[in-house]
């Protein structure tokens, strides 16, 4: 989600703009004053000539840049590199997203400097994020993968599981990238077979994000069990379990996605026994026939 002022672009750099908002990178980490603010556009002057560099947007009357320096490069005193997903704990949600676009823009137009089926160099076309090769005409747009999160549910209990590559004892809803010439029904459904040997039914769109990490479209469903028992899927799935609210594992941290569908997951279930409860003011004492 971006901030409602925020417009989407792509050109040349504003170089008279000193006011720009300036989502600045080494690496993967993003450039904040103390404050957490952006950086100015005169702090970012004492660096070196940027890998990469252009303006991707308006937000408000202010120019958007994207700016890219090697992870190599000294910090400029006064100013913080923060890692993209800590960001998100800084700035409003709405900041993150233009920042997560800056990101994947700036690998993009990293990736695309030279055409990919002749070889020669690319050339940006103004006001369109594309590149274009003179010499054979092709064109380059900034890549964007679908991949699809699932949160299972079954009675009271959700499937969660958990990647070698996760933080320790953190469990959490089970993703997988979209093949070529798959429906997003079909991939979900394969997904969590794959990974955990479940057959699912019911699916529910949940709720979208982009996920720059690096160049994500996350998906995310609720959907019902029908039926297997777990089995994790060798070299993918560590650990995968069926988790009632009462023994919840450690759960992703607010700035995925995963971490809104389990939470809406879990107060679901809890809107439902609270609805099926017995109402506190009926005794059934006193409506003896």
């Amino acid at each position: 989600m971006w901030p409602h002022d925020f417009a989407p672009g792509f050109g040349r750099l504003d170089d008279t703009a000193d006011d720009a908002a300036n989502f600045a990178f080494l690496g993967e980490t993003l450039l904040l004053r103390e404050d957490n603010s952006l950086p100015s556009t005169v702090a970012l002057q004492r660096l070196p000539t940027p890998l990469a560099a252009f303006k991707m947007g308006t937000l408000g009357m202010r120019s958007a840049h994207a700016l890219a320096w090697p992870d190599t490069t000294p910090v400029p005193q006064g100013l913080k590199a923060v890692g993209l997903r800590d960001v998100f704990s800084l700035q409003a949600a709405e900041m993150w997203g233009v920042a997560a676009r800056a990101r994947q823009m700036l690998r993009w137009d990293l990736a695309s400097r030279y055409c990919g089926t002749c070889g020669k160099p690319t050339q940006a076309l103004e006001g369109e994020p594309a590149k274009e090769c003179p010499a054979c005409g092709m064109r380059d747009y900034p890549r964007i993968a679908p991949a699809v999160m699932a949160l299972v549910r079954k009675g009271d209990t959700l499937l969660l599981a958990r990647s070698p590559h996760f933080r320790h004892g953190m469990y959490s809803a089970l993703a997988g990238f979209v093949e070529a010439g798959e429906t997003v029904e079909a991939c979900l459904h394969r997904e969590v077979f794959e990974e955990s040997g479940i057959r699912i039914k019911n699916l529910r769109w949940f709720a979208s994000q982009p996920w720059p990490f690096p160049y994500s479209l996350m998906l995310a469903f609720h959907a019902d069990y029908a039926g297997g028992e777990i089995t994790p899927q060798p070299g993918e799935i560590e650990d995968a379990r069926w988790f009632g609210l009462k023994a919840l594992p450690d759960l992703p941290a607010p700035v995925s996605i995963a971490s809104r569908l389990i939470h809406a997951g879990i107060a679901e279930i809890r809107k439902g026994n609270d609805d099926q409860a017995p109402d506190a003011r009926f005794d059934p004492r006193n409506n003896a026939l």
